[in-house]
């Protein structure tokens, strides 16, 4: 099952197709000024009955050498087979488009980045007929943004580099400055960034402290991830509400009741249960018919 990460860290590139011309000068590349970017298909089966997908492929146009094709791929561990298939990638894209070919890997480690760096040799020892090279980004080579006016200089860049260094021991600190740059952007802007740093962010424990920044920070923004922590903070409210009430009339509930209520996320059922112990005198009014009465 493709996570959460592993789709930040290519996704970047589709939202930000310009992205690898600032990364090229980060990683040290030499290429001719990039002019545009073309999204492609990720498609690369066959006839056989095997199916073979890109994270991300674009077409690259440059002012001087020609077009290349860049495909992105995202590596959140080690992965023996990626031994055969980035190779395979390589040489069917060079056939079927008849364009030179780049492999970029994005990782968030720095062991899966060493690993991924490595040539892939296809071949013997004395004479390898194929040797596939990827150029790796990750923790180890993104710069880290702690200051405001280096996010806002270049957005893309910023939110590629906070989702590399998710693990990072500096972590909260980029996510502040991140939140920070994104309060005067406008909203059309900003929202791709707080998704796709949210995905990158996974279940780490600095996601819960990017969700506390767009809570506060961001409050007026209107991303999905904003709208979700605003239903959150609308059940925590209700499940407040609902227990206090309930404590005033003297409904006793049983632990387990209390679980159900402490655990529910659905402000709608609890604006039900809300509105139903307002005027029950017992649990099973407001629960339903079943539910244990507490001593």
């Amino acid at each position: 099952m493709v996570s959460a990460p592993h789709e930040a860290m290519h996704r970047v590139f589709q939202e930000y197709p310009g992205l690898f011309t600032r990364l090229s000068d980060v990683l040290g590349l030499e290429l001719p000024p990039l002019v545009s970017a073309e999204p492609l298909t990720v498609d690369l089966t066959t006839n056989e009955p095997l199916e073979r997908r890109v994270d991300t492929l674009l077409r690259i146009e440059t002012e001087g050498d020609g077009p290349f094709l860049l495909v992105i791929e995202a590596q959140g561990k080690k992965d023996p087979g990626k031994t055969a298939s980035w190779p395979y990638y390589v040489t069917y894209l060079n056939n079927r488009y008849r364009l030179p070919v780049l492999l970029l890997v994005v990782c968030q480690d720095h062991a899966t980045a060493a690993w991924a760096a490595r040539p892939l040799t296809i071949g013997l020892p004395q004479w390898p007929t194929v040797i596939t090279r990827p150029l790796v980004a990750g923790p180890h080579n993104m710069p880290v943004i702690t200051e405001v006016a280096e996010v806002r200089k270049d957005l893309a860049l910023a939110t590629l580099s906070a989702i590399t260094h998710a693990d990072d021991p500096d972590v909260d600190a980029i996510l502040k400055t991140m939140s920070t740059a994104l309060r005067d952007i406008p909203e059309t802007i900003a929202e791709p960034v707080i998704e796709l740093i949210a995905q990158g962010l996974g279940n780490r424990p600095a996601a819960q402290q990017w969700r506390n920044l767009v809570a506060v920070d961001l409050s007026f923004y209107t991303s999905p991830l904003s709208e979700e922590i605003r239903d959150e903070g609308r059940a925590q409210g209700r499940t407040e509400d609902l227990l206090l009430i309930l404590d005033v009339r003297g409904i006793g509930i049983t632990d387990a009741v209390r679980e159900q209520i402490t655990t529910c996320g659905d402000p709608g059922l609890l604006r039900q249960w809300l509105k139903r112990a307002a005027l029950a005198t017992t649990a099973e009014e407001v629960f339903g018919e079943g539910t244990p009465a507490g001593g």
